[in-house]
């Protein structure tokens, strides 16, 4: 399967951080925290360049240490709290032609193995599909999910006359974990997104799915790292 073309790696890693201030670069175990998704990337079988995009001048300086190539800087513009992740991609493949694949990784899913990139990589090669992104196994279920309105009144956010009796009967159910979003450049660049009915999933562990956001995050992941 090492056929597969020319991939970017592409990590998005903007300054501003309301949820955790400085959280791309925050050491995690002696590590930025970008620094674990640009070790994941180096060690994958198939990307062929790593590059950072950010708008920071520190985040873009402790990319390179990590070892990742930072050949542009995102303008101010596609920085923003409401910015689209697929303006910021399109940004990219603009700056750095030729690429047949790109692989979106997000810094803030540090426990992300290189054997997860290429196993959603993979996923595509096996089964002819043009995008393939990670999920985990959802930790609630929408069915058991309510709505809480005035005086605490509690309503059922799906039909409660459809819910099952049993939560055996619950259909087994996925969430995006954020982690890895591949796809090929030039249907990314026509659907303008990474899912559509032709993407396929690649299923991670909860254990690799942290998505840092909150300082409880982090301090989530740092305890999963202990057991590393």
């Amino acid at each position: 399967m090492s056929d597969i073309g020319s991939m970017l790696a592409l990590i998005p890693a903007r300054g501003g951080s309301k949820g955790l201030p400085g959280k791309n670069i925050r050491p995690l175990k002696g590590r930025p925290l970008i620094g674990w998704s640009i070790e994941a990337a180096r060690a994958s079988r198939y990307v062929s360049r790593i590059v950072v995009s950010s708008d920071d001048e520190e985040i873009l300086a402790v990319a390179r240490d990590q070892g990742a190539e930072t050949p542009f800087r995102r303008p101010a513009s596609l920085a923003g709290d409401a910015t689209p992740g697929m303006d910021v991609v399109l940004h990219a493949l603009d700056q750095l032609a030729g690429f047949e694949w790109v692989v979106l990784l997000q810094p803030t899913s540090p426990l992300r193995l290189a054997a997860d990139i290429d196993a959603a990589i993979e996923q595509c090669l096996k089964t002819n599909a043009p995008a393939c992104v990670s999920v985990c196994e959802a930790p609630a279920s929408p069915w058991w999910m309510f709505e809480v309105g005035a005086e605490c009144r509690m309503r059922s956010f799906l039909p409660a006359e459809q819910r099952p009796v049993r939560r055996q009967d619950l259909p087994d159910l996925y969430a995006l974990n954020g982690a890895v979003y591949v796809a090929k450049t030039e249907w990314l660049r026509m659907s303008l997104s990474f899912l559509t009915e032709e993407t396929v999933a690649y299923v991670m562990p909860p254990a690799r799915s942290v998505d840092i956001d909150t300082l409880f995050d982090f301090q989530l992941a740092e305890c999963l790292l202990e057991n590393y």
